[in-house]
């Protein structure tokens, strides 16, 4: 009996087709590795001792991770984008918002362009329209033809 004949796959292709969907950050193995220390951090977060150690002087207990000054501004910013970005994942990062007493739903807000009222109504209707967010390539193709229109 023969092996059935498999496609082989560029793995490097296929992720970096996950960099093409507008405002999302596919959680890889490589933004583990590299958020790992923030992720550890933000664990932390779960025994109401480190809360309280936190909260009694951010910057010294971030200073006791090995996290680098970007995440560390980050962290203090509460900007989550960057975080994302700098490899945190959103389920451990709930764990500072959660210190901070916001709901998810409010601290996911403050990584869009929407107030909390305006996210909670948008997702209360259905989520975001999937028109103009599947691709970044498509969306500037798309832009750029639309800008070359009528100069023929």
């Amino acid at each position: 009996m023969t092996e059935p004949v498999r496609p082989t796959a560029d793995i490097h292709a296929y992720l970096a087709e996950l960099e093409d969907i507008p405002g999302t950050r596919v959680y890889t193995a490589a933004r583990a590795r590299k958020g790992y220390h923030i992720n550890q951090f933000a664990m932390s977060l779960m025994k109401a001792e480190n809360r309280d150690r936190f909260r009694a002087d951010e910057r010294a207990y971030l200073d006791e991770w090995d996290i680098g000054e970007e995440g560390k501004l980050a962290l203090l910013a509460r900007d989550y984008n960057t975080l994302l970005d700098l490899g945190g994942n959103v389920y451990f990062l709930s764990k500072l918002f959660s210190a901070d007493g916001l709901s998810f739903a409010e601290a996911v807000s403050t990584m869009t362009d929407m107030t909390f009222p305006e996210y909670r109504d948008m997702m209360l209707a259905g989520g975001r329209s999937p028109i103009g967010n599947r691709s970044i390539k498509a969306n500037l193709a798309a832009a750029g033809a639309e800008a070359t229109k009528g100069t023929c």
